[in-house]
């Protein structure tokens, strides 16, 4: 997937449609001058609704179309007719939208299945006709009930990328590559960090024709929980992966440290994400002769799968995404 082409944050205004009013109509025929009321209720306004799709990988489409109305209610009419409802505005998002309130930041609701619904505005109701105000001493009541108002407002939505595996390390670890190399995905690619300023999706290919889907999260520092570097903006895309592959180069200068920084960081976001099954991959191994290997693997922690990489020379690959398929398979 391009990465100009995915968006996952975008601000949206939802008006609802405003409810119809209900009908002040008189019963006039010609043998019956003085028939009593008989206005109709007004329709209910359209409701603003979000649905998930399955279908859809990001928020691209409403980029550019920020405004969504639903139609305004019908009002009533003669012989007690009801006015017609307002058509439903629908909003479709990719399974995985979290859905905001723009001005509280709270998180109203999430879209986890294909073709969930949830009202984000909801119509006005329709206004009473005149028939439900006649009584004992009005017979003739000349007035009904204005449908309720809209709703609007602006909506925050962001999207959780679904994964089967998500690449957790800091800028310039080797993710993009390792996701160029596995893949048909061409993430941007530089020797500078930060270069991946959005998510990239990758289907990677294994054994017998099976496959799954590995996402290049954008590099993680310390205090991102706070919200420095890229921060919170993109731990959030880290909660829908299935497993978690860490990435940390060879020529770091403490491996075993930053590893407990990047755990550290998800700790401090999600404690939750802790419970995933992770995987810790040294990139960049091709510079390192078997002796410098035995001694990084001693300072790493026993309850974690381990291996050395390279993504440049290829070496063992192979047996990554080996590692990788057995423990999905486990999930």
């Amino acid at each position: 997937m391009a990465s100009d082409n995915f968006v996952d944050y975008v601000k949206v205004y939802c008006r609802s449609g405003k409810g119809g009013s209900g009908s002040r109509h008189m019963r006039r025929e010609r043998h019956i001058p003085k028939g009593g009321p008989d206005g109709g209720d007004g329709g209910r306004g359209g409701h603003v609704i979000i649905r998930g799709n399955k279908q859809m990988w990001t928020l691209l489409h409403l980029k550019f179309q920020k405004h969504t109305k639903a139609d305004h209610g019908k009002s009533g009419g003669a012989q007690q007719r009801t006015g017609a409802e307002g058509d439903d505005a629908y909003i479709d998002v990719p399974v995985g939208t979290i859905v905001r309130d723009s001005e509280t930041n709270e998180i109203l609701f999430e879209i986890d299945e294909d073709g969930q619904e949830v009202i984000i505005k909801r119509g006005g109701k329709g206004g009473r006709g005149n028939t439900h105000f006649k009584s004992s001493t009005n017979r003739s009541p000349d007035y009904a009930q204005p449908g309720e108002d809209e709703q609007e407002g602006w909506t925050i939505l962001e999207l959780k990328i679904l994964a089967d595996v998500g690449l957790v390390g800091f800028p310039n670890a080797g993710k993009s590559t390792l996701l160029s190399v596995l893949s048909a995905a061409k993430p941007e690619i530089a020797d500078y960090a930060f270069t991946t300023l959005r998510p990239n999706l990758g289907i990677v290919s294994y054994r017998g024709n099976r496959s799954f889907v590995m996402a290049d999260i954008p590099g993680i520092i310390e205090g991102a929980h706070e919200g420095k570097g890229l921060g919170l903006r993109f731990l959030r895309h880290i909660e829908r992966n299935s497993i978690l592959l860490f990435l940390i180069p060879a020529d770091s200068d403490d491996i075993a440290k930053e590893f407990a920084v990047l755990v550290n960081e998800l700790r401090q976001y999600n404690p939750q994400l802790l419970d995933k099954e992770r995987i810790l991959a040294i990139s960049k191994s091709d510079m390192l002769d078997d002796e410098l290997k035995d001694e990084i693997r001693a300072e790493l922690p026993d309850n974690i799968k381990s291996l050395f990489i390279s993504s440049v020379a290829n070496q063992n690959l192979n047996e990554l995404k080996d590692l990788i398929w057995n423990t999905l398979d486990h999930d």
